[in-house]
């Protein structure tokens, strides 16, 4: 089942534009991972995905639904089912952990009662095991605990997808391995859908089910990952021996 589909999206920035005319799909309880070189677009489509940049041309629909960035009823709506893992974690350094998790539920459910509250937000502590921790602010934490710490941000309103961008940057090898589990566990045990950008090979073999390629404006290559190599398409053998070695 496709959550997402785009037809003839263009996006781009300051009027120029980075990716044109692309179709794909974003497949239901699913990880699929954009992937591309450095400047290749990979992360201004993220934020039109989300709902930050508006497409040049085109649309795409969620669940069925076309996304009308000049509605705002439209974008409460995206907003509502989304879950986004910003690179960095993004936290606020201002408020402690169990704060920065309840922040997406007193934004988008002003009268919600306190105990209901503090329940959604014991359950997303103890599921990505911060129990301990919810009184410590962010430069208390350890890179993996604020990457976790934002996962559990992103899942606070139960979406029906999450968005990663370079959920492994800045990690170590072990704690990034831990993190890739961690999506697995999400879309094998809670039946979530993932879209992540990232060009760490290690993670990529761990927990893809689908890749976009972008390359030169467009999409170069789309569809499981198992048939990617199969392909024997020159710039895919060049551009993942190279992120090979890049990653040593």
């Amino acid at each position: 089942m496709e959550i997402i589909k785009a037809k003839k999206l263009s996006v781009g920035f300051n009027q120029e534009t980075v990716l044109t005319g692309l179709n794909f799909s974003i497949l239901k309880d699913r990880i699929t991972v954009i992937l591309g070189k450095s400047g290749s677009g990979k992360t201004t489509l993220l934020k039109t995905l989300i709902g930050l940049i508006p497409p040049m041309e085109g649309s795409f629909a969620f669940c069925g639904e076309e996304v009308e960035f000049d509605s705002e009823e439209s974008l409460r709506s995206l907003y509502k089912k989304i879950g986004v893992l910003y690179q960095g974690g993004a936290l606020l350094n201002s408020l402690n952990l169990y704060e920065n998790i309840a922040l997406p539920l007193r934004m988008n459910h002003p009268g919600l009662q306190k105990e209901i509250e503090q329940e959604l937000v014991q359950r997303s502590l103890s599921r990505f095991g911060l129990v301990e921790s919810e009184s410590k602010h962010p430069a208390e934490l350890s890179g993996g605990m604020r990457k976790r710490a934002a996962l559990a941000r992103a899942l606070i309103l139960n979406p029906e997808i999450i968005f990663c961008d370079e959920p492994s940057a800045g990690l170590d090898p072990i704690t990034s391995s831990g993190l890739d589990e961690l999506m697995l566990d999400l879309k094998l045990d809670f039946k979530m859908t993932l879209v992540v950008v990232t060009h760490e090979l290690r993670s990529i073999a761990k927990i893809a089910d689908d890749v976009i390629v972008l390359n030169n404006g467009g999409i170069h290559f789309r569809g499981a990952f198992q048939t990617l190599f199969a392909a024997e398409d020159p710039f895919l053998n060049t551009f993942f021996l190279k992120e090979g070695n890049d990653d040593d």
